[in-house]
């Protein structure tokens, strides 16, 4: 009986019809079938065989001439059958047959570096909504342009200016503008986030884009917002964080936020009518009235729509804070701005109360001596000077 394990002799089994045991019956008439006309036998009815079968099959299509199916196993899955067709084939190169070259294998395709990551710089919020923003785009040449650009979030973007420097001076604008705090560093993706929003108060707010706009926008791969941007809900620890609403107008830069001219011209008026008031008033009956006239005020000025104005302020503000390690205004802000875009009204923002209240301290001024004409001393608010038309940090960031 031939040796399961010998090619040679289990074909010339199959071929003679001889018996063959230790393989399914269903296999060795299939092997049979096969070793009929070996040349002809199909890699998947060949890999479907035990594998000495499957090699005696392969034996008889090298006794014929046949590499074709020798180059077919050389590729299979089957690693036993691979290597038995690779000796195959090698038999019958050295009988003179022509034997098709193996296919080499796919070059690695080419792996092109990825690209710096090149960071933005986005400023804090101005008390007019205004903010200064540098979106990077690394150019072939080895160079970044920079698009600077100022908007507004009534009126979108207000300026832009288009520049090429050198990675290492823009890496140095960064660490000027970040480390003074002038501005936080963002990714790229959050800054078209951001021209986007504002692309789109543009068009709202029917304010014409500015020259390079489009470009600056084009090459971002930005397009105005179709959706507005919100402010999450209320939670309960909140009510906490509005009676500390405060303790904003202490930071740096929420400290420069002041009512609108309109509103300062107001409190002015009111707080000169109650000096002069016709009633016998002391002093702590006069600042009580003051203080509520001011609160008041503020009440009246934050609407609705204001509300929700200034919620989206200071919710960029909180992300500032917290980017610049400053946690607990941020979850003050964040607090604050969750009530003030959804409410509820009670108790009243303190952030707002505060708002109206340190403009009234910086119109503080010497009190009327009594018989003085009414408006002789009325207190004028005490205001920063005028910003120079173009502001810039010590790297060259614009500043709003």
């Amino acid at each position: 009986m031939p040796n399961a394990h010998e090619a040679r002799p289990l074909l010339d089994a199959l071929r003679s019809g001889a018996p063959l045991t230790g393989f399914a019956p269903e296999a060795v008439d299939q092997a049979r079938a096969l070793a009929k006309d070996p040349a002809a036998a199909t890699l998947a009815a060949v890999e479907s065989l035990p594998a000495p079968l499957a090699e005696a099959i392969l034996e008889g299509a090298v006794l014929a001439g046949s590499p074709t199916l020798a180059e077919a196993l050389s590729q299979s899955s089957v690693k036993p059958l691979a290597k038995a067709a690779k000796k195959a084939l090698y038999r019958l190169r050295s009988k003179g047959v022509a034997v098709a070259e193996a296919p080499r294998p796919a070059p690695e395709p080419l792996r092109v570096p990825e690209p710096e990551a090149v960071s933005s710089l986005i400023t804090s919020v101005t008390g007019e909504g205004k903010r200064g923003l540098i979106i990077g785009r690394p150019l072939r040449g080895g160079g970044i342009e920079t698009a600077q650009i100022i908007f507004s979030d009534e009126q979108g973007v207000l300026e832009v200016t288009l520049n090429e420097v050198t990675r290492g001076t823009y890496r140095r604008r960064i660490k000027e503008a970040t480390e003074p705090r002038y501005a936080i560093e963002i990714s790229r993706e959050e800054a078209a986030t951001l021209l986007s929003e504002a692309a789109a108060l543009n068009l709202s707010s029917r304010t014409p884009f500015p020259k390079d706009l489009e470009p600056a926008m084009r090459h971002h791969g930005v397009r105005p917002a179709t959706t507005q941007p919100s402010v999450p809900a209320p939670e309960p620890d909140d009510v906490k964080g509005v009676l500390e609403g405060h303790t904003l107008h202490e930071t740096e830069e929420i400290g420069d936020w002041m009512p609108p001219e309109a509103e300062l011209r107001k409190l002015v008026q009111k707080v000169d009518e109650i000096a002069h008031s016709p009633l016998a008033l002391s002093g702590a009956q006069r600042e009580e009235q003051t203080l509520q006239a001011v609160r008041a005020q503020a009440r009246a000025f934050f609407t609705p729509e204001r509300r929700r104005l200034y919620a989206l302020r200071l919710w960029r503000m909180a992300d500032f804070f917290e980017r610049t390690d400053r946690a607990s205004a941020a979850r003050v802000a964040r607090a604050e701005a969750r009530r003030l875009f959804h409410g509820p009204e009670e108790p009243f923002s303190r952030f707002a109360e505060a708002f109206f209240e340190k403009a009234l301290r910086l119109s503080a001024a010497p009190a009327p001596a009594p018989g003085a004409p009414s408006g002789a001393h009325s207190a004028q608010p005490s205001s920063p000077a005028p910003a120079a038309t173009e502001r810039r940090s010590p790297g060259g960031l614009i500043l709003p």
